[in-house]
Order: C-alpha cells, then structure tokens, then sequence
C-alpha cells in the first residue's frame, strides 16, 4: 500500500507505455487503494494470464517501473511489488470452472508462456484445449529454464490448477508432437486449429575448438536440471545476459566457489537488477574477452577493443588461459526442426524460426505460432503480449470455419 500510495495517478501514464502487455497499472493501483483487491486482480488476470509470472521475472527497471516519472528523481512506484500481492491473493480464490464447450477442438503444442497464454484465452472462448508438452509438467522455460529462487515452481503448479484445470484444458504431458503424433495426425483426430510454442531449446554454439570436452555444458540444459551435474569450484561462462546471470547464481547455490562471467565487449546484456544480484552473491566479471580455445584445464581468450566505427576487432598477441573446472556457454538459442521436417507446408527461416505474419499465421493453413519459436529469444511478457494477438488470429479463423460448415 505504501507503494500505491507513491502513485500520482498520472492522466498519460509512462508506465502503462512502458509495459509491452499494456497493463492499466494506474487502474490497478486505484482500485487496490480502494479496497477492490478482487476487481483489480480480475483485471489483471483478464489482461495478462501470466500476470503471477510476470510480476516476478519481468524485467520491470527497463519496462514499467523504468518509465514511472517519479524514478526521473527519485524512486519510481514498484509495480512489480504491488502486481505479484493482487495477482497471488487473487489467484488463490480463483475457482471458476470451464465455460460451456463451443465443441471445436484446438491443440496446444508446447506449455510455455506462449501456449499458456493461448490455451487460458481460447478457453475462456469455449473451446475444447488440448496441451501437448514434452516434458512431464507443463511450464516450458518457466519451469526449466528460470531457477527456483527466481521462480518458485510452486507459482506454475498453482497455475495448473487455477488456469488449466479448473477450467477444463487438458495437458497431455511427455508426447512429442513431430515424432509418433505428427500435425497431420491432429487434423485428422478433429482438431481445428494447432498452435505451435514449441520454443527454442536447441543451444547457440561458439564454433570454437573444445566444445564438445566433457566438461563443457550450454546453460539451457544446465538450467533444465541443475542438481544433476558436477561443475567444480571454479566454473567459467561465456556470456553475459540474463540467463547466464541464472547460471551463475545457480551456480553458487550448488555449491561452486569461483564463477566468472566472460562478455566480450565491456557491458552485460542482462538486466542491471539481474546483474546485480549476480555480484552480490560473488559472481566475477571480464569484460573485452573473446573465447579462442576450450582446453581440459581453462579457456583461452583474447581481448578485444572498438574501432572508430563501433567494431568490434581482437587484439593479436593477447592470448591469456583462464583456469577452470567447468565451462558453460550461454550465447543464446535457436529452436528445434523437428515440427517443419515432418509437416508438410510448415516452413521455417534459416535460423530454424518458424515463419509467420504478425497476427501468427504460418505457412501451413489451421497452423498458428508465436513466441521465441518466431522471434527468437525474447521475455516473457513479450511472448505474451504477442500471444494475445495470435490467440484472437485463432479465434477469428475458427469461427470462419464455423459459419462455412
């Protein structure tokens, strides 16, 4: 409340602008001064599904809270703070059950923010939702890519209950859509309309000799399962965006004394609020450092600078080797082939990207995507914010299909 009370209520409000979903935040905040905590969580959850997630893993200095005009000279009001407190008090008094069934038939391939977002926005729609995950709880890189301490897997399995149960979505969990059931097998069985948010899984290589040592990971699979690997105390990454800030702090809580970031220019790409938290906790950072070589000891680097123009050039005869017990490569990832080679007229780009207009047409008609399957990489109010429109795209075509049959 005290954080509420900060807000000015401003007629054009920066914060809703800064906000890539939109959020009526100076609304929110209204109503919760007002004492209508459930109205405003209604509001919020209409808006955004992911409203419990969002609030704890946006990047919200560089969104919301970095356009509040109080942060001009002093501290902006902190959203995130009072979003997570009406979304998780609302949430546990969520139990609406399904809206009466439309009898049309959809299929979700992929449970992470994009197809949660999809699934709870058709449903409310009336429509017959089926998640396929290939993993065995559903979540995507909610659950197996961000870490505990950042998002307790508590809030998805709540999520579950509250959004996919209650309101009658099915989960088919561990089925690989591609493999034994391919796209065309889901027309076939009925469904009218697929959504694939299939993500992207597939980690971004270096190219560089050493990767394939045994002692080098990429972060994504490390994020997936932590507690399954021996990393050693001191641990090298390469990278520095917000997933190798996970890594590093994960990391340490599994018991690694030495971890150092490696950025090859001289800032981070991950969020300042992220990288901060990585420093108090011991994380150590080079900057201006490209990797040569992984050997079984260390990895070679050499340093780099900026010309004139802005380039980025290393400097020869600066070789150094940096010992470690482990390595992780954290430069980003691709997406997966495995749904475009075996459905016909599904076409990707040469990134492995699935192709798709704006409002998430593929190239494949019935067929609809979204998420970092499309752009790549991004966050998840992103993932989200493009989602709604894609799930509004599905609903306009299947009821096109309606008034033909």
């Amino acid at each position: 409340m005290d954080e509420a009370n900060k807000c000015l209520q401003c007629k054009v409000p920066q914060c809703r602008k800064g906000c890539p979903i939109n959020t009526n935040i100076p609304e929110a905040i209204r109503l919760l001064r007002e004492n209508k905590l459930n109205e405003a969580g209604k509001m919020l959850f209409f808006n955004n599904p992911l409203t419990t997630v969002c609030s704890l893993v946006c990047n919200h200095e560089n969104q919301c809270e970095g356009h509040c005009v109080l942060g001009r000279k002093g501290s902006p009001v902190h959203f995130s703070t009072i979003e997570q407190y009406i979304s998780t008090t609302y949430a546990n008094q969520m139990v609406e059950g399904p809206k009466p069934s439309n009898g049309i038939k959809v299929a979700i391939v992929g449970s992470g923010p994009a197809g949660l977002t999809i699934a709870v926005i058709l449903a409310r729609y009336g429509y017959d939702v089926t998640i396929f995950e290939i993993k065995e709880k559903i979540g995507g890189v909610l659950r197996y890519g961000i870490p505990e301490f950042r998002l307790p897997k508590s809030v998805l399995d709540d999520f579950e209950y509250r959004h996919l149960r209650l309101k009658g979505i099915k989960v088919r969990p561990n089925t690989t859509i591609g493999a034994s059931i391919t796209i065309d097998d889901l027309f076939r069985d009925g469904y009218k309309a697929i959504f694939v948010g299939t993500g992207t899984w597939r980690p971004k290589t270096l190219g560089i000799k050493g990767e394939s040592l045994g002692h080098v990971h990429f972060a994504i699979d490390y994020l997936n399962s932590p507690d399954v690997y021996h990393l050693g105390d001191r641990v090298i990454i390469i990278g520095v965006g917000n997933a190798a800030m996970d890594v590093a702090r994960t990391a340490i809580r599994h018991g690694s004394r030495h971890v150092t970031c490696f950025a090859r220019r001289d800032t981070v790409s991950a969020s300042q609020y992220e990288f901060s938290y990585a420093k108090l906790e011991g994380v150590e950072f080079e900057f201006n450092k490209s990797p040569v070589e992984i050997c079984d000891d260390g990895v070679i680097f050499q340093d780099t600078a900026v010309d004139e123009e802005g380039k980025l050039y290393v400097v020869e005869g600066s070789e150094k080797k940096y010992p470690c017990d482990s390595v992780i490569v954290s430069v980003s990832q691709g997406a997966m082939n495995r749904l475009t080679s075996t459905t016909e007229g599904l076409e990707s780009d040469k990134r492995g990207l699935l192709i798709a207009d704006e409002q998430g047409h593929t190239t494949r008609e019935g067929v609809f995507t979204s998420g970092d399957v499309v752009s790549g990489a991004k966050t998840v109010v992103e993932a989200v914010a493009a989602s709604k429109k894609t799930a509004e795209a599905m609903h306009e075509y299947l009821q096109s299909l309606s008034k033909e049959n």
